[in-house]
């Protein structure tokens, strides 16, 4: 059974390691306390473009929902503090981390494309699911000596088609 909380690429895979890091456990761990400062160094501010795609696989209804970084910024924040408010009948964090895959990133020079799916639900105490299921492509650089996010399409369907 896979563990969800295991990085799982090789220690000598250092870029796919440390892009795992920053997209599920710093990612994860910074939402779930509603801190923004923690994954705020994991973006490219200058020309960071985020593309809502409304979990729809037709790009006519997809949105340039994030045309900079502070309006994703300002959405994340509001996103992680009403999943603050939630009452969860299990562990939001496991939860989380076991509807988590992050097992695919191509590379080309300085920039990769990351392929991360959520394919689960979280139980809440009131008897209903918060149901995660959706995709983001993440496009990364190797940026003043680490990888970081220049953007993304996100809220694609898992799985698409």
């Amino acid at each position: 059974m896979r563990d969800p909380y295991r990085n799982p690429f090789p220690a000598e895979d250092r870029a796919r390691r440390e892009i795992w890091e920053m997209l599920v456990t710093r990612d994860i761990d910074a939402f779930l306390a509603a801190d923004w400062q923690a994954v705020a160094g994991d973006f490219i501010a200058e020309r960071f473009l985020g593309i809502d795609a409304a979990k729809s696989v037709n790009p006519d209804g997809w949105r340039l929902a994030f045309p900079t970084l502070d309006a994703y910024r300002d959405e994340w924040l509001r996103q992680a503090e009403d999943f603050r408010t939630v009452s969860f009948a299990e562990d939001p964090r496991a939860a989380i981390f076991t509807t988590t895959r992050l097992e695919e990133i191509e590379f080309n020079g300085d920039t990769a494309l990351v392929r991360k799916k959520f394919d689960g639900s979280i139980r809440k105490s009131d008897g209903s699911q918060d149901v995660l299921k959706w995709q983001t492509l993440y496009y990364c650089r190797l940026h003043e000596g680490r990888w970081k996010i220049a953007g993304f399409t996100g809220y694609l369907p898992n799985p698409m088609g």
